[in-house]
């Protein structure tokens, strides 16, 4: 086998690996060639630095590090209970070595009265110190222990992996192997030397050495450091110029005035005094409008912030400077509330609008068409409705998509492409609070607006938790409410692995609800997402008009329906939500004026996790806070109860935890591309052949 091995060699050139192992590796951790094998760090260290006596473990004790001779070995039990047993004693006492698996392999391998460094977890069995499954390593020199001491690395592996030579020992030896044949010239450095002297970070190659043979805890922080900022600030240094590319490519129309429409409707029509997060926000998405780029824009807000308003006052700026405006929503039922406020305000002014969904037929639809290509209508408010094909727009503007994460980027360009002359302006809003951080790298294309301020009127929701064995405290409460005049929502969880059994449990709630408010003093309407969209839309329409008292639902209605009469919000089987998602199913009610509640349901015995997301969601009402939480209870991979992990592919970094990493990565990446947008400086000749020449071959494809 050759040794000359590159970065980009088979994995299974590799010494220690071979066919067998590599096409394990291939398949089970996706390591393809030798780089990938130089990225897959470990998840832990253990420090093998200092020996422990027998005589020195206690209760506490969790791992040890020991030197002992093995002076017994034995097989006991029969059958699936037959393990190995070996006895390993110093001058201090003796420890028990119990092996589940591998007697056969290891009666091989181990020699009573030879000495091993043993390493594990303590167990204590009837009176004994135990250590199951350890690792040993014989003691070949006792006079030169060191080059057999210090910290080792851990690696993630599986167990048919473990069985094939491949557990977390079998990977450590072949990267071992590894940095014979790999060195300094190898792995070129792709940061600037500036960029390396201002934090000084270490050299890459050493950084890579350093993480996986380290021989401190002080070279586990050097390596950590430089390759969380290296992947930290690609994932910047990409987002920048994407978006440089962006504005390069997509000039947008110039919005330079407020308009009339903007003015009489400000200054004689406002529902409500705007927040001061609101007129900061309305101010930013303008600096936008007459930027001469296409504005690509999120506003995020809380449950009840009032992103409708600032997105109807925009639509009104770009009516304004002569444009058309439209507003995508993601179902119906939202679709023609955002018509109902936004035609009233229209109406006032003497603005022209138009609904546009499944439900709009033949010759009424027709005209719609007819109108929107004349640019007799000003704003149109549809659902996917609006990127069918035969939709044309005189002069579309401003596309404003609401509940972003419910539309994929395909069906938002389908919706801009309708402007015949150039670039709409894009605004995307979403009601999902994302901590700054998780923000910066997942929107770091797009500009952000947060609306982080609640109207001064509105009653926080007071939330509590109810344990199954309070229910009938629960119905009485409700019953209190309905007489009161309000409506009830009913939450029943909906998993996707479970969904069958899920749908048994929402009507099972139902049935179980009918029995104790019956009809006709009570009426409970039903919804979920195997209901043909004909019956969900007419049971949700009872609910929203106030014909029915209690809406039973999934979650289909964490988005969209709007009712201010709804007053409590019920989840059943609360333990089973995220907190985010909790968070936008209790932003349903508390939209009038009066005290609004949220009831979390339980059952009676509750995992530590699920209380302490129950307990987060009584202590506070803010969105952000909420979000934060969130994001240190699960990381960055679930967001909104939905897995979106592709988005963020972080190897070594954490959005929460190396904070401080990214806000420096990220500035100085925009710092940088501020200042040479083209990297053509030679100072970044390194940043440019990874940036730039790599993707592009040349930069005048961005122009």
């Amino acid at each position: 086998m050759s040794v000359n091995i590159q970065i980009d060699s088979p994995i299974e050139y590799l010494k220690g690996v071979g066919p067998i192992k590599g096409a394990l590796l291939k398949k089970h951790l996706n390591v393809q060639v030798v780089s990938d094998l130089l990225n897959y760090f470990p998840f832990r260290y253990v420090d093998k630095s200092v020996f422990s006596k027998v005589k020195d473990i206690y209760i506490s004790t969790e791992y040890i590090l020991l030197k002992c001779k093995i002076s017994a070995i034995s097989e006991e039990g029969q059958g699936r209970q037959k393990r190995l047993v070996a006895l390993a004693e110093d001058e201090t006492g003796v420890v028990e070595l119990i092996w589940f698996q591998g007697a056969n392999w290891l009666l091989q391998l181990l020699q009573v009265g030879q000495d091993y460094m043993i390493y594990g977890k303590v167990n204590f069995v009837k009176g004994r110190i135990s250590i199951a499954h350890p690792e040993l390593d014989l003691i070949r020199d006792p006079n030169n222990l060191k080059a057999q001491l210090g910290y080792q690395a851990v690696y993630s592996s599986t167990e048919s992996l473990t069985a094939k030579g491949l557990g977390s020992k079998g990977i450590g030896q072949i990267i071992q192997n590894l940095f014979q044949y790999i060195h300094h010239s190898q792995i070129e450095e792709i940061l600037p030397q500036y960029i390396i002297d201002k934090f000084q970070l270490i050299p890459r190659y050493d950084a890579f050495k350093k993480i996986h043979l380290p021989k401190s805890e002080l070279d586990i922080i050097y390596a950590k450091n430089r390759l969380k900022f290296d992947e930290l600030f690609a994932i910047q240094m990409k987002m920048f110029l994407s978006k440089i590319k962006r504005q390069r490519q997509s000039k947008g129309y110039l919005f330079v005035q407020l308009g009339d429409h903007f003015n009489d409707f400000y200054k004689n029509h406002m529902p409500f005094p705007l927040t001061l997060a609101q007129q900061r926000v309305i101010k930013e998405i303008h600096q936008d409008m007459h930027s001469s780029y296409q504005m690509n824009r999120l506003l995020q807000g809380d449950v009840g912030s009032g992103k409708t308003i600032v997105s109807f006052l925009i639509m009104l700026i770009a009516i304004g400077n002569g444009y058309q405006a439209c507003i995508m929503a993601p179902t119906e039922v939202l679709a023609t509330q955002h018509y109902q406020t936004i035609s009233g305000y229209c109406e006032k002014i003497g603005l022209k609008t138009c609904l546009l969904t499944s439900q709009v037929k033949s010759k009424v639809r027709q005209n719609i068409l007819n109108e929107l290509a004349s640019g007799e209508i000003h704003i149109a408010i549809g659902t996917h409705a609006l990127i069918e094909d035969p939709i044309v727009f005189n002069n579309l503007g401003l596309c404003v998509v609401d509940e972003q994460h419910r539309f994929g980027v395909e069906q938002r360009a389908k919706l801009w492409k309708k402007a015949k002359n150039g670039n709409p302006h894009v605004l995307v809003m979403t009601a999902t609070p994302i901590p700054r951080t998780l923000a910066m790298t997942l929107y770091g294309d797009l500009d952000v607006s947060i609306i982080d301020e609640l109207p001064p009127n509105r009653k926080e929701i007071k939330t509590m938790h109810l344990k199954d064995i309070q229910r009938m405290q629960l119905y009485n409460f409700m019953k209190e409410q309905i007489e009161q005049g309000r409506q009830i929502y009913f939450v029943f969880p909906l998993i996707a692995d479970s969904e069958k059994l899920d749908i048994e449990n929402l009507t099972l709630g139902y049935e179980k609800l009918l029995q104790y408010f019956p009809l006709p003093k009570y009426r409970v309407s039903i919804v979920h997402g195997k209901m043909k969209s004909a019956s969900k839309e007419s049971e949700m329409k009872l609910f929203v008009s106030g014909s029915s008292n209690i809406m039973v639902a999934t979650t289909v209605i964490e988005v969209g329906v709007n009712v201010p009469n709804a007053s409590v919000m019920v989840i059943e089987n609360a333990e089973r939500f995220g907190l985010s998602q909790l968070h936008q199913l209790r932003g349903r009610v508390g939209r009038g004026a009066d005290q609004s509640y949220c009831v979390l349901m339980t059952g009676n015995k509750v995992s530590i996790d699920a209380l302490k997301r129950i307990e987060t969601m009584v202590a506070t009402n803010d969105g952000f806070k909420i979000a934060e939480a969130d994001l240190e209870m699960r990381g960055p991979g679930d967001l909104d109860g939905t897995k979106q992990s592709g988005l963020i592919q972080l190897n070594i970094a954490d959005i929460q935890e190396d904070n401080k990493i990214l806000v420096a990565a990220r500035n100085l990446a925009e710092a940088i591309l501020n200042k040479d947008p083209e990297l053509s400086n030679p100072l970044n000749i390194r940043l440019r052949n990874q940036y730039i020449d790599e993707e592009d071959n040349s930069w005048a494809k961005i122009g």
